[in-house]
């Protein structure tokens, strides 16, 4: 984890080397310091993670919404580590931020949401990729599409190995429903958190 903080007398962070992970006090300090930073504007990130039926999820935002759902097969220290490098160092673990992404996560796994309403930060989204991810919510809850269809309604039809890619490289999966485009014959297809996770989701929404 990367993160940086205000200057500060009584940071948080020179305390923590010292005590054993099991220590309660351990994330009160944490909480302290996340505090500390969004109180002083020093979080460009905030990230938590949330239990799930696909895994824990990594769920980062930032002042413009949601910037990446992660899962655990993509390892959650290495996903913050590169947003780090590419988005900001400020990066800090900072529960309160994400309250809403997690209401609505929780409720979409327990079969109460269709759609979700969370602003996203689509930074990490370029050129085709971002075009392809633009059309996937128009893929109903509960419904598929192949990557043929996603690649004509994209405006490029004979892209349909581009889509694949699109999708298995989606910084939002879940709340960008990339688990709705499936192969011509049916099957599900390869999917950024596993086979078995793009299952999982397929099987909640017909079950809903």
């Amino acid at each position: 984890m990367t993160a940086s903080s205000p200057d500060a007398s009584d940071d948080p962070r020179r305390l923590l080397a010292g005590l054993d992970p099991t220590d309660d006090r351990l994330a009160a300090l944490h909480a302290r310091f996340a505090e500390a930073a969004l109180d002083a504007g020093a979080v460009d990130v905030a990230y938590r993670t949330l239990d799930s039926p696909v895994g824990p999820l990594l769920v980062c935002a930032t002042d413009v919404g949601l910037l990446r759902v992660a899962f655990e097969i993509e390892g959650h220290d290495t996903v913050l580590d590169r947003l780090a490098s590419t988005v900001s160092p400020r990066v800090v673990e900072a529960p309160s931020r994400l309250d809403t992404v997690a209401r609505e996560l929780d409720e979409y796994f327990r079969g109460e949401r269709r759609t979700f309403d969370l602003p996203l930060d689509q930074r990490l989204s370029r050129g085709f990729q971002r075009t392809v991810l633009e059309h996937l919510p128009d893929i109903g809850y509960g419904a598929t599409a192949s990557y043929a269809s996603v690649a004509l309604a994209s405006g490029s039809p004979r892209a349909v190995r581009a889509v694949g890619t699109a999708c298995a490289t989606n910084p939002l999966p879940v709340v960008v429903p990339c688990h709705r485009v499936v192969r011509s014959d049916g099957s599900a297809g390869n999917y950024r958190g596993g086979m078995a996770a793009k299952q999982i989701l397929i099987d909640l929404e017909a079950r809903a």
